[in-house]
C-alpha cells in the first residue's frame, strides 16, 4: 500500500517529466535540423519543423488551461502526454520535412498542455507552505531543459541517430503517464461550463499567422512583400475579433479580467519581457563561441553550463523566497542582476577572456533564474481552483509570444548589424571569397574556417563579436522593460495558513 506522502511524490515525479519533456524538445530538435535536413531535404522547408511545434504549442496553453478548469487537470495533462508520444513516434518515422513538420504541430499541441496544467496541478495539491519550494523545483527543470537540450540532441545526433531525438520522449512520457494515472486523484470540484468555440478558432488562427510571419519575414519573403503585409494584416484582424468575442462570452478562453488584479497583470507583463531578454543571451552566447573564439556546437553548448546553473539556483531559491519576500521584491532583485549581466554582455569582444564571458553568463542566469519560479507563482496567486488553468496558462503563453518575437527581431538586427560590418570591411577590397567571408555560418563551422585566410578571419570575427555585443545592447531594452513592469506588480507574498489541500487519496 503506497501512503498518501508517496503518492505525492510520484505525482511530483510525473509533473517534472512532461514539464521536462515539453519545455526541452524544441532545443533538441534544433540542434540536430542540420543532420535532419541532409537525411530528408527539404532545406528550403525546414523552418516549419520548429515553427509547427511553437504554433501549435502557444496556441494550445490558454485553451487547454481553460479547458483544465472547466472538466479537470488530470484528463487534459493525460492527453497532453498521450498526444505528445504519438507525434515524437510520427516524427520518428516522417519521410519527408512536410510529414515531418505535421507531427510536430501534433507534437506541439500535446506541449501546450503539459506545462500550464503542471504548475497548477502544483498549487492544487500542495498547501502555501510547500508551494514556494515547489514552485522553485519546477522553475529549476523549465531552466535546465533550455540548456541540456542542446547538449543531449547533439550528442543523439553525433552517436546514436536523429530519430531518437524523438523517441527518447517515449519512456519519459510512459514514466509520467503511469505516475500521474495511478497516483493523481483530483477533486471532482468542477463545473462542466460552455466552450468557447469560436475564441478557441481566432486565437489558433491569431498566433499562426502571426508565427508565419515572423518565421517567413526577411527570409523566404521580403517584409514588405504581399504574404507578409497579409499576415501581419490577418493576425491584427483575428486577434481584434478574438478580443471582441472574449468580451462577449460567459466563459472565454483569455478572461481580460484577470488583468484587473495587478499582481497577474504586472506578472505577465514581465514575462514577455523577460522572455525576449533571455532568449536574446541563450541565441547568440553559442554563437560568440563558436563564431569568435572557434568550437563545435557541443562546446558552445557546454559553456553554456554556467548559466544554468545559474538559473537553477535562483530558481530554487525565488521560490523559497515568496514565503519571505513579496513576489515584487523577489523580482526587483531579479531585475537588477539580469540588466547588470545584459550590460556586461555588451562590452565583449575578441579578447574577453572565457572565463571573464563565464562570470558574465553567471550573474545573467542568476538573474532570470528567479522568473522561472516567481512570475509563475505570482500570475496564480489571487486566483481559485476554477480559475488557476488560464492564469497559469496564459502566463505561459505571454512568455513564450515574448520569447518567439525575441528571437526573430534581435536575429534581425545582429544580422542586419553583421551585413553592415562586412560591407564596411570588405568594401575597399576588390576580390573576397563571398561564401566564406560573409556567411556567418562559415564562421560556425570549424572545417570552414580552415579556408578562410587569417586575416580575413580576423576581420570577420571582429565584426561578428561587435555585431553581437551591439545586439546585447539591444536586448538590454526588454530587459529594461521587465524591470519597469514590476513596479506595476502589487506587494502580496505567499501567506503559509492552514488550507484544504486538493492530494491525492487513497
Amino acid at each position: 500500500m503506497v501512503d498518501n506522502k508517496s503518492k505525492i511524490g510520484f505525482v511530483v515525479a510525473g509533473l517534472l517529466l512532461g514539464i521536462l519533456m515539453a519545455s526541452m524538445d524544441n532545443t533538441i530538435v534544433v540542434t540536430a535540423m542540420g543532420t535532419i535536413v541532409g537525411d530528408l531535404g527539404g532545406l528550403e522547408s525546414f523552418v516549419w519543423v520548429v515553427s509547427a511545434y511553437m504554433v501549435a504549442e502557444m496556441a494550445g496553453m490558454p485553451i487547454f488551461g481553460k479547458l483544465s478548469d472547466m472538466f479537470g487537470r488530470k484528463r487534459f495533462f493525460m492527453m497532453g502526454l498521450i498526444l505528445f508520444m504519438i507525434g515524437s513516434i510520427l516524427c520518428a518515422t516522417a519521410g519527408n520535412i512536410t510529414q515531418l513538420s505535421i507531427y510536430r504541430a501534433i507534437q506541439g499541441i500535446g506541449g501546450g498542455a503539459l506545462v500550464p496544467i503542471a504548475f497548477t496541478i502544483v498549487f492544487d495539491i500542495f498547501p502555501p507552505e510547500n508551494r514556494g519550494k515547489m514552485g522553485g523545483l519546477f522553475g529549476a527543470v523549465f531552466g535546465l531543459s533550455s540548456i541540456f537540450g542542446p547538449l543531449i540532441g547533439a550528442y543523439i545526433t553525433d552517436y546514436i541517430s536523429w530519430h531518437w531525438v524523438f523517441l527518447i520522449n517515449l519512456p519519459l512520457g510512459i514514466l509520467a503517464l503511469v505516475f500521474v494515472t495511478l497516483f493523481y486523484h483530483e477533486s471532482k470540484q468542477h463545473v462542466k461550463q460552455k466552450i468557447d468555440w469560436w475564441g478557441a478558432i481566432t486565437l489558433v488562427g491569431a498566433v499562426v499567422c502571426l508565427m508565419f510571419a515572423l518565421e517567413l519575414g526577411g527570409k523566404k519573403y521580403a517584409w514588405d512583400s504581399t504574404t507578409i503585409i497579409s499576415l501581419f494584416a490577418s493576425f491584427v484582424v483575428l486577434s481584434i475579433i478574438f478580443i471582441l468575442v472574449e468580451k462577449r462570452v460567459s466563459e472565454p478562453i483569455i478572461s481580460f479580467p484577470m488583468f484587473k488584479q495587478r499582481l497577474f497583470a504586472g506578472s505577465t507583463l514581465v514575462a514577455l519581457f523577460y522572455g525576449a531578454a533571455f532568449m536574446t543571451a541563450t541565441l547568440f552566447i553559442p554563437m560568440f563561441i563558436q563564431g569568435v573564439y572557434g568550437g563545435s556546437a557541443t562546446n558552445s553548448g557546454l559553456i553554456l553550463l554556467p548559466m544554468m546553473l545559474g538559473s537553477v539556483i535562483t530558481a530554487q531559491l525565488g521560490g523559497f523566497l515568496t514565503t519571505k519576500l513579496s513576489y515584487r521584491s523577489i523580482m526587483f532583485i531579479s531585475g537588477v542582476i539580469t540588466i547588470v549581466g545584459m550590460f556586461l554582455l555588451t562590452t565583449i569582444t575578441p579578447e574577453t577572456k572565457r572565463f571573464v564571458l563565464t562570470i558574465y553568463m553567471i550573474i545573467t542566469g542568476l538573474g532570470v533564474g528567479f522568473s522561472f519560479s516567481v512570475l509563475q507563482m505570482a500570475a496564480i496567486h489571487n486566483f481559485g481552483m476554477e480559475q488557476r488553468g488560464s492564469a497559469t496558462s496564459t502566463s505561459n503563453f505571454i512568455r513564450s509570444l515574448g520569447m518567439t518575437i525575441g528571437i526573430t527581431i534581435f536575429g534581425m538586427i545582429q544580422k542586419n548589424i553583421f551585413a553592415n560590418k562586412m560591407d564596411n570591411i570588405f568594401s575597399g577590397l576588390g576580390q573576397m571569397p563571398k561564401g566564406a567571408a560573409i556567411d556567418p555560418n562559415a564562421l560556425l563551422n570549424e572545417q570552414a574556417r580552415t579556408h578562410i585566410p587569417t586575416e580575413i578571419l580576423e576581420k570577420i570575427t571582429t565584426a561578428l563579436s561587435s555585431s553581437i555585443a551591439h545586439t546585447f545592447m539591444w536586448g538590454l531594452v526588454p530587459a529594461g522593460l521587465a524591470f519597469l513592469f514590476i513596479f506595476v506588480m502589487s506587494k502580496e507574498k505567499m501567506v503559509v495558513k492552514k488550507e484544504t489541500r486538493m492530494e491525492s487519496s487513497s
